[in-house]
């Protein structure tokens, strides 16, 4: 998130992410920017103290606070924060940019603002699928910032928010990376060239360049190894889960079919779940559709990586050596997912603590996948 906010910076301005930001008044208040707007702020308040008694205070401070201030108002529509999206902060931000107002990015070392996180995988993935879901519904309504922001802010600005708003969309082709070259694999076709051939050498590199610049990003920025395999299993998890889940509720949503929920996601912890939290163990301890796909994709391309060489070379008959050539990427990034996956299989079939995967769904994944399987072998 730093290296992208620096990136976002360089290109007019980072987007308002509803932490750690301060306004100006006038930003927040849906004026324009205008240089005669750069005024003396002490002066207007040594003009405008009106000495009031605590009564009154208190009275007017009553009327501020109530549900009711803020109706026959535009706040939520031209002031403040805009209403009716679960990124509010997004479309508020972006309406500010276009008002002519620069937002700028510091990160001091002392942090000025801190707060608390969901520290369960459940609750992480609950509120991934409602920022992906309010980012895909921004992007379909009059707020997509390739038209709510044309001449108004730069075009590298618009882009720097299209990669957010299609955080939901992005789950169809990472499912079909997940799950399809397995299946093929089991099957027997073939995806990329083969080990032997020159062509190879593209995705070779695309393949490992993108992952080691990735990877060496994180430690430039004092990250560790470790911290950084868990980044790529999260980024698996939200992606096959939340945002597969948020683009489906808004697509329904969209045509009428179902109504916008606001999920809340807890962020206190019993004091065990804290325990393995403070340990990096990954916490599951829940019955979830979110889990069930997890876990079957998970199983999926465990059986495809053992019962490919069982099908082709003790089966078939076929030289392993061969095999490696013909599959050789196919089986590679096979074992990567496995490994990705590490963690939940320790869920499923090792922990006894109380984050485990429950049984109901080890044995719901299990059957699917197999089920699955089956049907790519035959």
């Amino acid at each position: 998130m730093k290296l992208e906010m620096l990136g976002v910076d360089g290109n007019g301005g980072p987007c308002y992410l509803g932490t750690g930001c301060f306004h100006r008044r006038d930003a927040l208040c849906g004026k324009k920017y205008c240089k005669e707007l750069k005024i003396n702020r002490a002066e207007v308040n040594d003009k405008t103290k009106i000495e009031e008694s605590a009564v009154v205070i208190e009275e007017t401070c009553k009327v501020l606070a109530s549900c009711t201030y803020e109706q026959n108002k535009q706040w939520g529509k031209e002031m403040g924060l805009k209403y009716g999206f679960p990124v509010e902060d997004g479309i508020t931000g972006l309406s500010i940019q276009c008002q002519g107002w620069r937002s700028v990015y510091t990160n001091p070392e002392r942090k000025g603002f801190t707060g608390l996180g969901p520290t369960t995988l459940l609750q992480t993935l609950i509120q991934q699928k409602r920022w992906s879901e309010g980012h895909l519904q921004a992007f379909l309504s009059k707020y997509c910032p390739l038209l709510y922001g044309h001449k108004k802010i730069p075009l590298k600005l618009q882009l720097s928010y299209c990669p957010h708003n299609m955080w939901a969309a992005n789950s169809l082709p990472t499912l079909y990376i997940v799950a399809v070259p397995s299946l093929c694999l089991l099957r027997g076709i073939s995806l990329f060239p083969k080990i032997s051939s020159p062509w190879v050498i593209p995705f070779v590199y695309v393949a490992f360049a993108h992952r080691a610049y990735s990877l060496g990003e994180f430690l430039w920025l004092g990250g560790t190894l470790k911290g950084w395999c868990n980044l790529q299993r999260i980024w698996v998890f939200k992606r096959t889960t939340s945002y597969l889940f948020g683009f489906f509720d808004t697509i329904l949503k969209l045509f009428g079919f179902s109504e916008q929920v606001f999920a809340l996601t807890a962020k206190v912890a019993d004091e065990d779940v804290s325990e393995r939290y403070e340990r990096e163990v990954m916490e599951f301890g829940a019955s979830s559709p979110m889990f069930s796909i997890i876990a079957t994709l998970a199983l999926l391309n465990l059986f495809c990586l053992v019962g490919t060489p069982l099908k082709k070379v003790i089966v078939k008959d076929t030289n392993m050596v061969e095999v490696l050539d013909q599959f050789g990427l196919q089986i590679l990034g096979c074992c990567l997912l496995v490994m990705i996956n590490l963690p939940v299989y320790q869920a499923l079939f090792f922990r006894r603590d109380n984050g485990r995967l429950p049984p109901s769904t080890t044995y719901q994944s299990m059957i699917i996948a197999l089920l699955a399987c089956a049907i790519a072998i035959y």
